[in-house]
């Protein structure tokens, strides 16, 4: 009776050393996407849209703030932020080194691409001339891929951009008073689109638009159904140009439009700046 009892004394002795030898072991391993909610969760993204998850991941393991203007220093980084006049919640933010929601974006992506590809806010992200993809609302998640930049607002004022994880999930910097996040992707109220981010090189000739509110057309016509407004001046890929409708605007009057492949649209070329005629562009077959 006293060996069986000093043999399962024994065992218990070694099961206890066996339990505390794993628990150390995990104590001592980095925490990865399944400990943080945060990582690649799909497949199909590119190896830089990866990167890009990545980075942002990193940024929410180790506890950055959100802060308002956060970002947008003279290279890609967190920094400190300044006070929102809108949101009272912003009083610490000049005192919290970290980013805002596009800030966060410019990062992941510069990290990931090597260069800084996507300096700017929100609307400047979205209407970016490096697309491989966009999606709409009615879209879904469905088309999506882990690191397409998923934007929130009109077509006019893009407010808010995150990236996607995969399986639903997102990646944001959200509001002041809290620290980078994991989101379940709001579908709803005023989710507008996303889109996929070319890192690589850019084909086709760029230009630059000017003005505000400028809407680009479905077909090359003022009456033409409405497709994306560009709310200040962006850069964009021209595919072709061809001889259509005249408009005059802004003083000018044209009748050369040009056609924008990553909007599948047409914007009339008084809004491109260069001469009325684009130097470089090829003529759209009819």
């Amino acid at each position: 009776m006293l060996r069986r009892t000093g043999a399962i004394g024994t065992l218990i002795a070694l099961l206890t050393t066996l339990l505390l030898t794993a628990s150390a072991s995990a104590a001592d391993r980095p925490a990865g996407p399944a400990d943080s909610g945060c990582g690649v969760l799909a497949p199909g993204a590119s190896a830089a849209a990866e990167r890009a998850v990545d980075t942002a991941c990193a940024q929410v393991a180790a506890g950055v703030w959100y802060t308002w203007g956060g970002g947008h220093g003279t290279q890609p980084g967190p920094t400190y932020g300044r006070k929102d006049p809108t949101d009272p919640a912003s009083e610490h933010d000049p005192e919290r080194l970290g980013f805002d929601c596009s800030g966060l974006v410019r990062y992941a992506y510069a990290q990931a691409a090597g260069a800084d590809i996507l300096n700017g806010d929100a609307s400047a992200q979205y209407y970016t001339h490096r697309t491989a993809a966009r999606f709409t609302a009615a879209d879904g998640l469905a088309p999506l891929r882990p690191g397409d930049l998923l934007a929130y607002g009109t077509s006019a004022d893009l407010h808010h951009i995150a990236l996607y994880l995969g399986a639903g999930k997102m990646v944001e910097a959200r509001q002041s008073g809290t620290k980078l996040m994991v989101s379940d992707v709001r579908l709803g109220g005023d989710y507008f689109g996303a889109v996929r981010v070319e890192t690589g090189t850019v084909e086709g000739p760029v230009f630059r638009t000017w003005g505000t509110g400028v809407w680009t057309k479905a077909q090359p016509s003022v009456r033409a159904a409405r497709v994306y407004a560009f709310p200040g001046p962006t850069t964009v890929r021209v595919a072709c140009q061809k001889h259509a409708e005249p408009v005059t605007a802004e003083g000018y009057t044209n009748d050369a439009w040009s056609y924008l492949p990553d909007y599948r649209a047409w914007v009339t070329n008084i809004y491109i700046q260069g001469p009325a005629w684009l130097d470089g562009v090829p003529t759209c077959p009819n």
